[in-house]
């Protein structure tokens, strides 16, 4: 499964040379990870490589065997020694951040192969991060050396899971702080998506039961949110929310216009929300009851006038920030929408 020279590079891998001759070497075939886990994706030509421990670990979490080949064996065949079929989403760049995810982790390879698609998220938001704000601008210090990660763990990973940070910053009044130690919840990059009929002015909300109001003892675990998920890696935050709203309320959005995204707890999490109001026809009895089994999903939707929204924002009937944020957002801007001037 190598992917692409960049996996090679990730996994710290050197050119073999004529070793695979002396039973040294391997052969590797060129290929794409799949993002959802499984088989990898499409391959390209041999590369002999010089195996190490992160290639032999990446290659049980990917399921890879060596199989025979006429110079020796090869990692990235099926066993069958057929290649595995491209992948739609392959990125040689997000293909390597992958890999050096894997190879750096310390949890069991079964856990690790488990969550790949998580992972695959959490590496894509990463990079995310890093294109979209990734200069040092305010607030904080101007320069760009103001933050060393010095070590990170894993303690806790199941579906989603727990990093450790151990570092250091520069400080508002000079200098460089001592060692701090953060524990961050992780989830990956979420969309949310407010669908707004701006015809019949008024929106779909949905409901179900949420974890976190429950583990709190609320004895209102039902909440009121926008239509949302969790960014799969290849995707775009826009495609996400035309998936999610196809998933979980079964309509289809037109325009989609951008609303600021945001951290909703910087302190204990790392996820970053993209938010969004969609254009939609939005009809009478066009609320459903809907999502995955797979994933254990009971949504309803509810029509409801987006001044109703607003009113029940305001007095305290919405608990969700970001469909907070979405509602007051909205009513700040439609009459321009509905004008023709946004």
């Amino acid at each position: 499964m190598l992917a692409e020279p960049a996996v090679m590079k990730a996994l710290g891998l050197n050119a073999a040379g004529a070793a695979a001759d002396d039973g040294t070497g391997l052969g590797a075939q060129s290929c794409s990870p799949s993002l959802k886990g499984g088989a990898p994706g499409g391959c390209g030509p041999l590369v002999p490589v010089l195996p190490n421990q992160a290639l032999r670990r990446y290659a049980e979490v990917m399921e890879l065997v060596p199989v025979p080949g006429p110079h020796g064996p090869v990692l990235g065949l099926n066993p069958s020694g057929a290649p595995s079929p491209p992948h739609d989403a392959a990125d040689p760049a997000l293909a390597a951040a992958i890999a050096r995810a894997i190879a750096a982790s310390t949890q069991p390879v079964a856990l690790i192969r488990k969550r790949l698609p998580l992972i695959a998220g959490w590496v894509a938001s990463q990079r995310r991060a890093e294109d979209e704000r990734g200069l040092p601008l305010p607030p904080g210090p101007a320069d760009p050396d103001r933050l060393r990660i010095e070590e990170r763990r894993e303690p806790y990973a199941a579906y989603f899971s727990v990093h450790e940070l151990r570092l250091r910053h520069r400080l508002h009044r000079g200098g460089w702080s001592a060692p701090v130690e953060r524990a961050v919840f992780v989830s990956g990059d979420a969309v949310v998506v407010l669908p707004w009929d701006p015809v019949r002015d008024r929106v779909l909300l949905v409901d179900q039961l949420r974890a976190g109001p429950a583990a709190r003892g609320d004895a209102q675990p039902w909440v009121h949110e926008p239509i949302a998920g969790r960014i799969d890696a290849g995707e775009s935050p826009e495609t996400t929310a035309r998936r999610e709203a196809e998933e979980e309320a079964g309509i289809t959005l037109g325009r989609l216009i951008p609303v600021p995204a945001h951290y909703p707890s910087p302190g204990i999490m790392a996820e970053y929300v993209y938010s969004f109001v969609g254009i939609a026809d939005l009809p009478d009895g066009i609320a459903t009851v809907s999502g995955l089994d797979s994933e254990g999903e009971d949504i309803r939707g509810t029509l409801l006038a987006r001044e109703e929204l607003t009113r029940m924002t305001l007095d305290g009937r919405i608990v969700s920030g970001p469909l907070m944020i979405l509602a007051l957002w909205l009513d700040r801007m439609a009459p321009r929408l509905q004008a023709g001037k946004g």
